[in-house]
């Protein structure tokens, strides 16, 4: 149940094709949204054994053993709440996050680096306030100049945002799998369109 091994197995494309476990709080809200959260089948099993989640949704396919079988589970939720973290540390997938992935001067995506709006040259600092998103493009055009010396504009100020504002953020990317016993607990709580 390591947080460590979770974010592995999210990043490993291969292993979400045998089983993963969508996990949702006991407010039955995924733990998080991007990278979401997922546990591979037998961490999933395991919990249940060990009475820590509940089995809300389940594949249709069995795990053997000598004296038992189980269907495997596609949803558990924590039987303890985990309350959500406030702070929103500053790494550089959460910077890329907040910025959607794309770069703050010109828009582009993939390809991304980070630049300091007032460079460290002149006294700038790396903080949420002072570094955003850029293609390396626009950083190499950039470079330790000033917005104001190159002319180029951002597309929105740098800020920290809020532990709630980046997890909504998230889901506006989902991961290349989501199982159709999921998407009743992915975005029942985001706000309705008008």
């Amino acid at each position: 149940m390591d947080g460590d091994f979770r974010t592995e197995f999210v990043h490993r494309p291969g292993g979400l094709k045998q089983h993963p476990a969508l996990v949702l709080n006991a407010d039955y809200r995924p733990l998080s949204y991007y990278p979401l959260s997922l546990w591979p089948w037998q961490d999933a099993i395991k919990a249940v054994y060990m009475d820590r989640v509940d089995i809300v949704a389940e594949y249709d396919a069995w795990v053997h053993s000598p004296s038992t079988e189980i269907k495997i589970p596609s949803v558990v939720v924590l039987r303890d709440y985990v309350k959500p973290v406030k702070r929103v540390a500053f790494t550089r997938f959460n910077l890329f996050l907040r910025d959607e992935f794309s770069c703050q001067y010109c828009g582009a995506k993939g390809d991304l680096t980070f630049d300091h709006v007032v460079p460290r040259a002149s006294g700038g600092v790396t903080s949420w306030e002072n570094v955003v998103a850029a293609c390396s493009r626009c950083n190499l055009k950039k470079g330790s100049k000033s917005l104001r010396q190159t002319n180029m504009h951002l597309n929105k100020p740098p800020r920290q945002p809020a532990a709630e504002e980046l997890r909504n953020m998230g889901r506006k990317f989902p991961p290349n799998y989501l199982h159709e016993s999921w998407m009743d607990f992915l975005y029942w709580d985001a706000e309705l369109d008008a």
